[in-house]
């Protein structure tokens, strides 16, 4: 099978209906969506925080989301097994100083997926939401606004999950049987207990 890539900006409906368009050109359908654009900017408190930073967690986090959802809708097919996995994080449901934004938008994203399971209820489209740990990823890059040394901090002697360990489970939640749905999966490393319960090593 061939392998098409569209490159687009969540945070711009024109740009999301464009996609959506032009899947319908080239393939009439969607099997699995998986929206995984998002990220965090910058650890600032609530007093200190900044609108830009607020709203570009909230225009791609959460906006993106509900934008992609809405745009593939219409391509789902019905009663064939088909998945929506929306990837939000460990941080919708367990808090940290600095994350105001952040973990306010993947709760957002946890509740906006718990809602569309319940309109899709009957069509036979499975939504699922995963929930990752500590992830390895360019996510610190983006949060420390391109600073490498502090972009490492959080990983220092552990060892966090990688891409890999949340595209394999993309895979298993979506190959699963067409009437089995995972409803929430969350992923951390064998490191990581908690947000505030990480063991990390004098070297690893």
């Amino acid at each position: 099978s061939e392998a098409h890539v569209y490159a687009l900006d969540v945070a711009d409906t024109q740009s999301v209906n464009a996609f959506g368009d032009w899947v319908k050109r080239k393939t009439k359908r969607l099997d699995v969506l998986i929206t995984n654009a998002g990220g965090a900017h910058g650890l600032d408190t609530v007093a200190e925080g900044k609108d830009a930073d607020w709203e570009t967690m909230m225009q791609v986090n959460v906006l993106g989301v509900l934008r992609m959802t809405r745009a593939a809708l219409p391509l789902i097919p019905h009663d064939a097994g088909a998945s929506i996995i929306n990837i939000g994080s460990h941080a919708d449901r367990a808090p940290y100083e600095g994350g105001s934004a952040y973990c306010g938008a993947k709760a957002a994203v946890a509740q906006l997926t718990r809602v569309l399971r319940l309109e899709l209820c009957g069509t036979g489209i499975r939504v699922c939401l995963i929930a990752p740990g500590l992830a390895e990823t360019e996510f610190s890059l983006v949060r420390f606004k391109g600073d490498v040394a502090k972009a490492k901090k959080p990983y220092e002697g552990t060892y966090p999950l990688v891409g890999e360990d949340i595209a394999e489970a993309m895979v298993w939640v979506a190959s699963r049987p067409a009437h089995v749905n995972i409803d929430e999966m969350v992923i951390k490393p064998t490191d990581q207990a908690a947000i505030h319960k990480v063991y990390r090593r004098k070297s690893a």
